[in-house]
């Protein structure tokens, strides 16, 4: 018997930059969309054009260079959203456009202020505008969970009748449990005409973490796509995880009976990639990607791996692209070693990045006993993030005490040759490092998060550093990593400073560096 195909819509790129502090800059969601690619979801939905300039070309961009999925952008019920996102995503090979408009009751009296029959006149008519211009459109009733069941119907009839190709339902705020989701999707099935003329889509949110089972439910109720994010995020407590519902499909496709075309191998190194970008780690509990996802302590456990792997894994390791070797090369390994192994861990480097992060592994391997997988993720990780001066951390000097101001001295090169020197002294090491380097640059900062992750295990591990801040009012994120947690910090700090000091140089200044955080709750 044939197993069925699911499709997989990634919204990690409009929903899921909707997290606090997860938008994303232009060159990062390109990455991101490369990854997708190879990842092979069917469908990205690579953001809200409407939403500002900055994501309008973002979409654009994704849409023009991507030849592999199809590329999809979002609107509201009204005409100016539709041909934005038409005009940003008709690059692509294939592309999609998806209204939506919110249908429950709540949302009808608080935020449209609008009767029933002004929302489904409202849909139709953007359906059928998105349908003169694209073959696929996709339509979403917001908040399809908490809306009357023969409403919702009433709805979806009218989208079909007016040409949607995919109807979504989504819980949009993540109220609805699976037993009742099942129901929901049986509803619609029973009084929908024509309704297996389309592709039926669920869209899940996790509020009470329950995205997963209640998309599962969805599919099992004959739901064909699912529209989720990478480490599940997004807005709230984020989205259906694609790692995790693409897992439980492939590993129980004989009680599902379905499957998808996710490349599972590369599930890892995307997970890593979106992890580095957003700066929002993933928990070492999380399912699938998580640092402990394979690891076994209790000695119970790990007797009955030794004995059989199927003991307590139902999943290989490898099967998600994580590697079964830790330790990997040494200072003595060449290019052509090191290439191989960085295609191992899933990722894709071009000839400039990989000589980038061929001359870091060389650099750390001369600091660092061992090398671990770990390690060569952390350093594609910074020079993906990062690009070209004007200014290099030459020497970082911290002179700190427990009964003493810290002290950091520092040398900047700059692109022409020059080079600045300079001292700050502060409460701790990391803010007089980030004192020198705005005396330096002459460039101050807000800062409004600063987080630390270990790479690896060892005393001698580095340490990736991810700083948040604000400058002219707008927000910027930047990445480091060094076996010295104050130099790693001091790259994050310095990364932000050269990305705003060449947008300085373009004329850019007063230009958002990311896409405004949107509104659409889908």
């Amino acid at each position: 018997m044939a197993i069925e195909r699911i499709k997989i819509f990634d919204t990690t790129l409009r929903d899921g930059e909707q997290a606090p502090g997860c938008s994303m800059t232009l060159r990062e969601k390109l990455r991101i969309a490369k990854a997708l690619s190879d990842l092979n979801v069917d469908i990205i939905e690579a953001g809200f054009p409407a939403a500002s300039p900055g994501d309008f070309e973002a979409v654009k961009a994704i849409a023009d260079e991507n030849r592999g999925p199809t590329i999809c952008g979002l609107a509201r019920c009204n005409a100016e959203d539709i041909e934005k996102v038409h005009a940003a995503v008709k690059g692509a090979e294939s592309h999609r456009i998806h209204v939506f408009v919110a249908t429950s009751a709540i949302h009808r009296e608080y935020k449209l202020k609008m009767a029933k029959e002004e929302i489904i006149k409202s849909a139709v008519g953007a359906i059928r505008m998105a349908k003169e211009l694209c073959d696929d459109v996709e339509f979403s009733p917001e908040d399809a969970s908490r809306t009357e069941l023969g409403y919702l119907a009433e709805v979806v009839s009218a989208a079909i009748e007016a040409g949607a190709t995919t109807v979504n339902i989504p819980d949009t705020v993540g109220y609805t449990v699976p037993a009742e989701f099942d129901k929901l999707f049986g509803y619609l099935h029973e009084h929908v005409d024509r309704i297996d003329d389309i592709t039926l889509s669920v869209h899940c949110h996790n509020d009470l973490g329950m995205a997963v089972a209640n998309s599962l439910a969805a599919v099992s109720a004959g739901a064909r796509q699912i529209e989720c994010t990478i480490n599940g995020i997004g807005e709230r407590a984020g989205n259906c995880s694609l790692e995790e519902v693409v897992m439980a499909l492939h590993t129980r496709n004989e009680f599902f009976g379905l499957d998808t075309a996710i490349e599972t191998t590369h599930l890892y190194p995307t997970s890593r990639l979106v992890a580095g970008i957003t700066g929002m780690q993933t928990p070492r509990n999380k399912a699938v990607v998580g640092e402990n996802a394979f690891a076994h302590e209790a000695g119970i456990h790990q007797h009955g791996m030794l004995q059989n792997r199927s003991t307590y894994e139902i999943m290989r390791p490898e099967d998600v692209g994580i590697s079964k070797s830790s330790l990997v090369l040494g200072k003595h390994s060449g290019r052509h070693a090191f290439r191989d192994r960085v295609s191992d861990l899933g990722f894709d480097l071009d000839e400039f990045e990989t000589n980038r992060a061929f001359q870091e592994f060389k650099k750390l391997a001369d600091k660092k006993k061992d090398m671990y997988d770990g390690d060569i993720e952390a350093i594609i990780m910074n020079v993906g993030n990062s690009a070209s001066g004007p200014w290099v951390l030459k020497t970082l000097q911290i002179i700190s005490g427990t009964d003493q101001n810290a002290t950091a001295t520092l040398r900047l090169i700059g692109e022409n040759g020059i080079v600045k020197d300079e001292a700050a002294t502060a409460d701790g090491p990391v803010e007089a490092a980030f004192k020198a380097l705005e005396q330096a640059t002459g460039i101050n900062l807000v800062l409004k998060n600063f987080e630390l992750h270990s790479a690896t295990v060892g005393d001698d591990a580095q340490g990736e550093a991810t700083v948040t801040v604000e400058y002219n009012e707008q927000s910027y994120r930047g990445h480091g990593a060094s076996t010295d947690i104050v130099e790693a910090a001091s790259r994050a700090y310095l990364e932000v400073t050269n990305r705003i000091l060449r947008r300085r140089d373009r004329g850019l200044d007063d230009a958002p560096d990311d896409s405004s955080i949107n509104q659409a709750l889908i």
